[in-house]
């Protein structure tokens, strides 16, 4: 069957020799937002994502074929975990015709919370990104997964020092991590949720803010034990291979954030 292209005679312009000499190590689509089907905790959600799609394009190619970026957004027709992630990026560089190339998504998704006393569900929304990287022809791609975690984190030097509580806020817990095995994204969730001072819930009732407060004040932790804590958890984790952590907290006293990350190369 002939296409439509051929069929007029347009020539293809990208698919012309370029004499530079110079290749690209990353040429393609940013910002693109497009829906997403994925898998979490057993269940398939619905989400938006960010994508970022590119390839890395040899000094003789003078362009890539930036439609077949979104023509490949558009075939996939089932939701996406790391095994189908690996599966889909390997299709990916195959219609762009290229050797290494990188996918990056980035999207909310929900887990349902069940209140610590009251028992009450509702959904708190966490921010998740998928990375899928190949640099080498031939080579099985890197699967990166990153997660941010809302958590609540209590001052453990205002607690000694002061007569009256102590301070507390809202921390963000962001885990970077390179899978050498699947892992599920309410799993990696937990690594940063168990080592807080408490975490949170979208809806509690008197019962449950009377035990997360008490929680976190039994649980104090600077911004340097979180992210410690967090990072000894990856360290046990035999499915996980490089990784970052980094814990923000949104000082409550303080018109600036406290800091901290952790690496592992």
């Amino acid at each position: 069957m002939t296409n439509l292209t051929d069929a007029l005679h347009i020539p293809d312009t990208q698919g012309a020799r370029d004499e530079r000499r110079l290749a690209i190590q990353r040429v393609g689509v940013k910002d693109l937002r497009y829906p997403l089907q994925l898998r979490v905790a057993g269940a398939v959600q619905p989400t938006t994502a960010q994508w970022t799609l590119d390839v890395a394009l040899p000094a003789e190619r003078k362009g890539t074929h930036m439609s077949r970026f979104v023509a490949w957004l558009e075939a996939l027709d089932s939701p996406l975990d790391a095994a189908a992630l690996r599966d889909q990026h390997a299709r990916m560089l195959a219609l762009l015709d290229a050797e290494a190339g990188r996918v990056e998504a980035a999207f909310t998704f929900f887990l349902r919370k069940r209140a610590p006393v009251s028992g009450v569900q509702s959904l708190l929304d966490y921010q998740g990104r998928w990375v899928a990287e190949t640099t080498t022809a031939g080579s099985p791609a890197t699967l990166w997964a990153e997660v941010g975690v809302p958590v609540k984190s209590l001052c453990p030097c205002s607690k000694e020092i002061a007569d009256y509580g102590a301070h507390n806020q809202r921390s963000l817990v962001t885990i970077r991590a390179e899978l050498l095995q699947p892992l599920e994204w309410h799993e990696l969730v937990r690594f940063a949720e168990d080592e807080a001072s408490s975490e949170i819930w979208p809806m509690l009732k008197r019962t449950d803010e009377k035990w997360v407060t008490e929680r976190a004040y039994e649980n104090p932790k600077f911004v340097e034990d979180l992210v410690r804590d967090v990072a000894l958890r990856l360290n046990r984790e035999p499915r996980v291979g490089r990784y970052t952590v980094e814990v923000e907290n949104f000082e409550s006293i303080h018109n600036h954030s406290a800091y901290a990350r952790v690496e592992r190369a």
